[in-house]
């Protein structure tokens, strides 16, 4: 959903770059999705109430209108998609759920998150299923680093039937580049990923 043009690029795991289409949106947001990914199991852990969170590639918010719950009224999401499709659709979905006023959707331009105004508030940033689908992976990484506040964290998936093992080594290996340090592993049967932390 956020995918990048820059001329400095690093290889997606999949030799390209597939972004997931606007149109897709609702099907994401399904309801019987909740039967196999269920985000308060798969968040429960790492959301909590007064958290600032921040979700890039939030597509029409599947995930992103459960961490609005989860952070309750103190907290803040800021909602971050590429195509103005997606953040049009949660935005939506946000005020038919009342949950608009806790959450900050953001249409980025392409290769830039527009986080540059955010440095070091975000208290946890939650990467689903969507860094194999960015091009500059390490300036995608260095973006979130700096929105992160010091021991703030990354919980990084991604989706095992898509990216290999191999493929998330590599991308682990970008985020330690970027200065992200391991803070655990995260279980999930349909994705793997990594809990990643800024130092303090």
């Amino acid at each position: 959903m956020i995918p990048n043009e820059s001329s400095h690029t690093q290889p997606a795991p999949s030799g390209g770059v597939h972004v997931c289409p606007a149109w897709a949106g609702p099907l994401l947001c399904c309801p019987l999705r909740r039967l196999f990914e269920r985000p308060e199991t798969l968040l429960g852990d790492h959301v909590k109430p007064g958290m600032t969170v921040l979700e890039p590639g939030c597509g029409m918010g599947y995930f992103t209108l459960p961490i609005a719950r989860m952070t309750g009224p103190a907290g803040r999401v800021v909602a971050v998609d590429l195509q103005s499709k997606m953040i049009e659709g949660l935005t939506r979905r946000a005020r038919r759920a009342g949950l608009l006023d806790r959450i900050e959707a953001v249409a980025c331009a392409d290769g830039d998150l527009g986080l540059a105004a955010r440095p070091g508030v975000v208290d946890l940033a939650v990467a689903i299923h969507v860094l194999h689908e960015v091009r500059d992976r390490q300036r995608f990484l260095g973006q979130l680093y700096a929105a992160l506040r010091p021991g703030g964290r990354l919980l990084l998936l991604e989706p095992k039937g898509h990216v290999s093992r191999e493929a998330l080594d590599a991308e682990l290996a970008l985020s330690e580049r970027a200065g992200f340090r391991p803070a655990g592993e995260p279980l999930h049967r349909r994705s793997h990923g990594a809990l990643l932390e800024k130092p303090r």
